[in-house]
């Protein structure tokens, strides 16, 4: 978690562009195509990846917005702007998979033919732009939640287009219509764990819980196995957004030094990557009086 934010923000501003540009040309082709062969399936789909490319704008927004500086109004500054839009974004999946689901329940009671080769060529390209999009957003996903959202809806997409791909040839081998709403159904199954898990992290953070990154425990225990630390008590450790965490603490220690104030900043910021630290250090215990449960 010790990067800089500035660069951070740079490579994956130039990512979220990269992909939104992809992605409306390729919302673009979806409409031209769909207009050309009548094909509502295409039509359909563009507006589908249309509401992802707002995903994807939403996100950098919020990664955009995160890097204000505090102000008299917003003390911490709108770094916890990320984790609203990771929730957003997972409320857009779990939407996304509701539009998907419902079409593969009428589709087996109602099959229809797969709309020929066009749309098979379509979804290829589809396949390419949204794993390309995936793809820039394959390693930030794994310590962001904003960046993991907007990572689902990319490989999402790219496996629908998969999906309709290979339905589509089986169909045209078989002539059997059915594998279209069982492939989207296999498809949905993927969808709505993985963002289960997006949305059940977001909420958790948007909580105040502690990262799951972070052991509650070993922080304590790193606290208390410090030599000069007699006791620790109001510890609390939280997200202020979905790349920084903070945590609070009162130490009772003798004797009380800047230097240990420093070295405990230093080091719980590389042990447990931990960025914003606030240490009240006493000589005697002064639990707060209005929060001893810690």
């Amino acid at each position: 978690m010790g990067h800089d934010h500035s660069s951070y923000t740079q490579v994956y501003g130039k990512a979220f562009g990269i992909g939104i540009g992809l992605n409306i040309a390729y919302v673009a082709v979806e409409v031209i195509y769909g207009l050309i062969i009548d094909s509502s399936a295409l039509l359909a789909d563009a507006g589908h990846n249309a509401s992802d490319v707002l995903s994807l704008v939403f996100a950098w927004f919020a990664m955009a917005v995160a890097q204000k500086k505090p102000s008299i109004k917003y003390t911490y500054g709108l770094r916890r702007s990320t984790i609203l839009v990771s929730i957003l974004n997972a409320l857009l999946l779990f939407g996304a998979a509701a539009v998907i689901g419902w079409k593969a329940w009428q589709k087996l009671f109602e099959p229809v033919q797969i709309a020929g080769t066009q749309v098979m060529i379509v979804a290829g390209i589809g396949i390419v732009v949204n794993t390309v999009t995936a793809l820039l957003f394959i390693k930030g996903q794994e310590k962001d939640l904003n960046i993991k959202g907007a990572f689902l809806h990319m490989a999402a997409d790219a496996g629908v287009s998969v999906g309709v791909v290979i339905s589509g040839l089986l169909i045209n081998l078989t002539g059997k219509n059915w594998i279209d709403p069982l492939t989207s159904f296999f498809i949905l199954i993927i969808i709505v764990y993985g963002t289960w898990k997006l949305f059940i992290d977001s909420i958790n953070l948007a909580l105040d819980a502690v990262p799951k990154d972070i052991d509650y425990d070993d922080v304590r225990k790193f606290l208390q196995g410090h030599e000069h630390v007699k006791a620790v008590h109001d510890l609390h450790i939280r997200a202020m957004s979905t790349t920084e965490n903070a945590l609070s603490v009162h130490l009772v220690v003798n004797p009380v030094s800047d230097d240990l104030l420093k070295r405990l900043k230093r080091e719980l910021h590389e042990k447990f990557g931990i960025e914003h630290t606030t240490v009240q250090l006493e000589n005697t215990d002064l639990d707060d009086a209005l929060n001893t449960t810690q």
